[in-house]
Formats: structure tokens, sequence, C-alpha cells
């Protein structure tokens, strides 16, 4: 039986390698490993992981945990910005073998229902182009496309290019 429960200390390392696992091939980073290698001596997966460490340090109490009796398959966090009245969920993952059995909505459930107790207004998840579940999967829980983002790399090491 799967339950959804507050994110714990020990739940840290689990959510990274669950990470690292789901976002293959539908990372940032991990399109910038293929344009131009490693970057500084990492990977993409040891500069995705470091976004749970930033999600817990933004907002332990707003990251919520699907476990399977004590261990965990899933997880969402989320970033409030209460002034704006905005939620934003930064990484929602469900581990493979998981998958198919209705966690991630009831993670993003967990996730909502949090945002409305803090008095937010609106929530905001964003995809990649190429996350063909999230491309589906975001607008089958209401979620409405507002824009659409490009994102651009320059390796500083060869310096920018001169305009013509």
């Amino acid at each position: 039986m799967i339950a959804i429960r507050k994110f714990i200390e020990s739940d840290r390392g689990p959510l990274k390698e669950i990470t690292a696992l789901c976002f293959d091939g539908v990372s940032i980073d991990q399109n910038i490993h293929k344009a131009v290698g490693p970057v500084h001596g990492h990977d993409w997966r040891w500069r995705k992981v470091r976004h749970i460490d930033a999600d817990i340090a933004a907002n332990a109490a707003g990251i919520f945990v699907a476990v399977d009796g004590d261990r965990p398959v899933g997880y969402i966090t989320t970033v409030l910005d209460r002034e704006a009245g905005i939620g934003r969920i930064p990484n929602l993952a469900v581990h493979p073998d998981a998958q198919g059995q209705g966690i991630g909505r009831r993670l993003i459930a967990a996730a909502l229902d949090y945002m409305k107790e803090q008095g937010l207004e609106v929530a905001k998840i964003e995809t990649l182009a190429q996350n063909e579940i999230g491309s589906r999967f975001y607008p089958r829980l209401g979620f409405r496309e507002v824009a659409r983002q490009i994102h651009y790399i320059l390796p500083l090491q060869n310096g920018p290019k001169q305009a013509s």
C-alpha cells in the first residue's frame, strides 16, 4: 500500500536516486551534457540530483514522499512565493517500478492541497517538450500551458562567436 507523507531527512538519498533514474531523457542538465559533455568535471546526473538539496533548503515542509512501506518510491517538491500567491512544483518523480499506479496524481494532489492551505492562488509546473509523459499528464490534471521557453548555452572556454 502506497502512502504519501511529508519529507524526512532520511529520504534525501533515495530521492536523489529516484531523480537520477526518472530524469534520464527529460532534463535540461542532460541536454547540456549531450551538447558539450561534462561541465566542471561533472555529468548531468550530478547536477540534476543537486536540485533535491536546493528544494529541501528552499522548502522541506513542502516536499511530499510516496512510500511503499518505508521505501520512498516517488516525491514532489514545492516552492512558495506567498507574496505573489504562486506556488511552483520544481520536481516530481516516481520510480519506474512504481509508475502507472496513480502515485504521481496523488503527489500532485498533496502538493496542491498544501499550496491551498498556505493561501496561494496559482500552482505552476513546467516540463520540457521532450517529456511526453509530463506534456500529457499535467493538462489532464487541469494545468494550462501559458508559455514556452527556449534554453540556449554557450561554452565559455571557446568564447562567444563574433556577430557578422
